[in-house]
């Protein structure tokens, strides 16, 4: 499967390549306190890892149709990762997001605009029924990015992931493509996204 090159303002989300490890590498160490709390983890122990062949693994889930790993810039610097996962396809037809990035484009909408174009292309152009994101009830950048965009809010997922040496609890929020007839990019820069719709129950916040 293709991996475009999408762009929105000073924002673009391009195909991950091999030759990406080298930056890759530098912006993880350099973010490593910034996004430690919100890195998976092995539930066995420290594992070898390798950057090349993570980034050639997700090459090869494209190929089969299971994933689309891209790069995010911001006025063509590196700024972060966004893969879209678990593809699934036929009655099904959906997907998950995952993303990070770096500290300093904190704030400058480069996410929120990377999530809308990456689930636009998948809406529109793969014709994907439904986009999920589960974030840690913890992130607050993240759950501003669900919240701008519009996602809406359909429950917790007890000890889903683990992340940083346990089990965490996630929110899961999603859309459908139904819901976004316009797409969700134009949608938030129409001002026209229900924030409200990412509200969780206020038992759980």
């Amino acid at each position: 499967m293709q991996i475009p090159t999408l762009t929105e303002g000073a924002v673009t989300i391009r195909p991950l390549r091999v030759r990406d490890a080298r930056r890759l590498d530098r912006e993880l160490r350099d973010n490593r306190g910034w996004l430690r709390q919100w890195e998976a983890t092995n539930p066995g122990g420290p594992a070898p890892y390798d950057l090349r062949g993570s980034i050639r693994n997700l090459l090869v889930r494209a190929r089969a149709g299971e994933g689309l790993p891209f790069a995010m810039e911001h006025d063509g610097d590196f700024a972060g990762q966004l893969n879209v996962s678990s593809i699934q396809w036929g009655s099904v037809s959906s997907a998950t997001i995952g993303y990070w990035v770096s500290q300093r484009f904190a704030g400058k909408s480069v996410t929120p605009t990377a999530v809308a174009l990456a689930t636009d292309y998948c809406f529109f152009s793969l014709q994907l029924h439904r986009m999920e994101i589960c974030i840690r009830p913890e992130n607050k950048p993240s759950l501003r990015v669900v919240e701008k965009l519009g996602f809406r809010y359909e429950g917790l997922r007890r000890r889903y992931i683990h992340i940083d040496g346990d089990w965490r609890d996630h929110y899961c929020f999603a859309l459908t493509n139904d819901e976004v007839p316009t797409g969700v990019l134009r949608r938030w820069l129409d001002g026209r996204a229900p924030e409200s719709a990412a509200a969780r129950p206020p038992a759980l916040d």
